[in-house]
Parts: structure tokens; C-alpha cells; sequence
């Protein structure tokens, strides 16, 4: 466990706590008091970035030749599950994206409507915690026109996505805060290097928040559901390897 929470102090920023347990206190790293101060640089990391950056600033954009030669699928690499074989199979023609929760107007949307829609395309790079970086293109509808479409509701705080994969035996889910939701450059990607998503890497849509850590770009997104808390998904703390491994919710980078 000492690991995994150096890991997750790394990530976070926290460069204080991170220094304490890579000089072995491994003791303090399982006290109790201590966690919830060292986790809490969680927070502090999000409103330092939100105070510090404007609304709309961008990841750093790249040209087609600075691409990566080969990008690296990570984690899941198909669901397998009865239902998404059978989706697959049919190349996802009666597949829909569901759109729940806090909406005015909640929708299911197919993979047609959502090629439909007006798209942006980026290259961008994908940073993981695990120490490799890639530089890929995306392209696909920005979540904010969906969430726009549906008529998000005021009281929503977070947008929750629910994906086919069940990774150890639990299902997986991420998520991120209205700020991040309706950054130009986060999206749901049904394209990638000029072609449809494979499945390694996602099929039939993924998450791409490019402002966010490796591990926040969720793939095989079968639904969004606005939420006003995290309560009730997983254990709470915003996604499975925050659940887990104690990632940290907010990612920025």
C-alpha cells in the first residue's frame, strides 16, 4: 500500500507528503490523520489551477508529423462481455449513447446522431501516470454541445461515465467536475489517427479531456449522467482508480 500511495502522492503534487514516504515513513503513511491531509492536496491542486488558468486555455496542440508512430492501448483492452461482443459484432449499429441524470431533456443518442454533430478535431499528447506519454489525434463532438443539447440542469456538478468494462470484477466509471465538461477540448472521441476508435483503444466512443491525466480518458463510454454529488458511484471519490488505488480525483496537468 505504501507504493501505491507514494504514487498517488506523486501524481497529486503533493510534494511534501511525497518526500515524507519516499524517505520511508511508512508508519505516518498509514495514519489516518496524515491520509486526509495528504489527500486533501487534491482540492488545493484543483483551485490552484482553476485560479490560476483561464476558462478556455488549451492543451498544447501538435502538427500530424509530431504524432507517435504507435500509441499504446492501457488497461482494458476489450470488455468482453456477452453485451459488448454482441455490439461489436454489428459494429456498434444499435449502440446508444444515454444521456441521464440532471437533464431537462435526457436522450439516448446513436452513433450516427453523434456523427452528426459538429466535431473538433486535436492532436494532442496522452500523459500516463505510469510514465509513458503518446501523441495522438482526436476527433468527435465536444461533450459540452451534448450536455447543451440535453439541457444540463444548474444543480449538476459533475458528469459521470459509465463504460462497458468491468475491470477486477467491478464496473468502471469516471468522471469529471462542469469546468472540465465543457473545456472545448474535452470530448467524445469516435475518431482517432483518421480512423474509427479500435476496440483496444475504446470502440465505439472514448472520453478525451486533454487537460486531465492518462487514466480520467475513459474508454467504451455507454452513457453520461449528471450528478450534483459522487455519492453512490463506486466509493465515491470520482472513479475506479480513484476508488482503488487512491488516484487522485482531479488530475490536471
Amino acid at each position: 500500500m505504501s507504493n501505491l500511495i507514494t504514487r498517488r502522492a506523486l501524481v497529486g503534487g503533493a510534494a511534501a507528503g511525497a518526500g515524507l514516504l519516499l524517505s520511508g515513513c511508512d508508519k505516518l503513511a498509514q495514519n489516518e490523520g496524515f491520509r486526509k491531509i495528504l489527500f486533501s492536496a487534491d482540492d488545493v491542486h484543483r483551485g490552484l489551477q482553476r485560479a490560476l488558468s483561464n476558462r478556455h486555455s488549451l492543451a498544447k496542440e501538435f502538427r500530424p508529423d509530431q504524432m507517435s508512430p504507435v500509441f499504446r492501448a492501457n488497461g482494458t483492452l476489450n470488455p468482453g462481455t456477452p453485451e459488448y461482443t454482441a455490439m461489436a459484432a454489428e459494429k456498434f449499429a444499435n449502440w446508444k449513447l444515454q444521456v441521464t441524470g440532471l437533464f431537462n431533456r435526457p436522450m439516448a443518442l446513436s452513433l450516427a446522431q453523434l456523427k452528426s454533430m459538429p466535431a473538433r478535431t486535436q492532436i494532442t499528447r496522452h500523459d500516463c501516470v505510469e510514465g509513458w506519454s503518446a501523441i495522438g489525434k482526436w476527433h468527435g463532438p465536444m461533450l459540452g454541445d451534448i450536455l447543451k443539447r440535453a439541457d444540463v440542469k444548474p444543480s449538476a456538478r459533475y458528469i459521470v461515465f459509465h463504460c462497458a468494462d468491468l475491470f477486477h470484477g467491478k464496473n468502471y466509471y469516471e468522471s469529471v467536475d462542469m469546468f472540465d465538461a465543457f473545456h472545448p477540448q474535452t470530448i467524445l472521441a469516435w475518431m482517432m489517427n483518421d480512423a474509427p476508435i479500435t476496440i483496444p483503444h475504446g470502440a465505439p466512443i472514448r472520453l478525451r479531456a486533454e487537460r486531465l491525466l492518462g487514466y480520467k480518458q475513459a474508454k467504451y463510454v455507454m452513457g453520461i449522467e449528471a450528478v450534483e454529488s459522487l455519492e453512490g458511484f463506486g466509493s465515491g471519490q470520482g472513479g475506479y482508480w480513484e476508488d482503488n488505488v487512491e488516484y487522485d480525483s482531479y488530475a490536471g496537468i
